[in-house]
């Protein structure tokens, strides 16, 4: 049987499109996740195909015990997000993913041109740590236990990008 996503979609979340859009995808992924950084480009074609019939929610879900840098750069990504640039750096990040480091994430936060005085005190935040917490345990809870994760429409996609990307094609039909 096929899980659910337990934990609603709201504006809290991170949303590239409408909530009233046709179909909602979610993606639970991890930065370091190199099937993640796969997953990326066939997303953007797949955002692009559909356009603004697609909501694409995008929700933290670090594996840290295999993924040293996953929670720093999701850290990094929510304080872009206190500066309305989660995008530009969830982009550039998975663009970037051999340069995650501490050092290499303060450089692609200055490559987007972040306020770096701000970035370096929000990367500190706890309220960003407990945010990326609270979406894993949000994955957890809807069954969720490898990187990258698909819900359509609140129902786990059982199947990878490539697979998915098909199976969006007929869905918008």
């Amino acid at each position: 049987m096929a899980s659910t996503l337990r934990i609603p979609i709201t504006e809290q979340d991170h949303l590239a499109g409408d909530l009233t859009a046709k179909i909602h995808l979610i993606e639970y992924g991890d930065y370091q996740c190199p099937h993640c950084g796969n997953a990326y480009s066939i997303l953007k074609q797949i955002q692009q195909e559909l356009g603004s019939s697609l909501l694409f929610v995008f929700r933290n879900f670090p594996l840290t015990e295999v993924h040293p840098f996953a929670m720093q750069a999701a850290i990094a990504a929510e304080a872009a997000n206190l500066q309305n640039r989660f995008w530009e750096m969830h982009d550039i990040i998975y663009e970037n993913q051999s340069k995650l480091s501490k050092g290499g994430l303060f450089n692609l936060a200055k490559k987007i041109n972040l306020d770096m005085d701000r970035y370096k005190t929000d990367i500190d935040d706890e309220n960003l740590r407990t945010k990326v917490e609270k979406d894993f345990e949000g994955g957890m809870r809807s069954g969720v236990n490898f990187t990258p994760s698909f819900f359509i429409d609140g129902k786990k996609f059982e199947g990878g990008a490539e697979d998915l990307h098909q199976s969006l094609k007929q869905y918008s039909l």
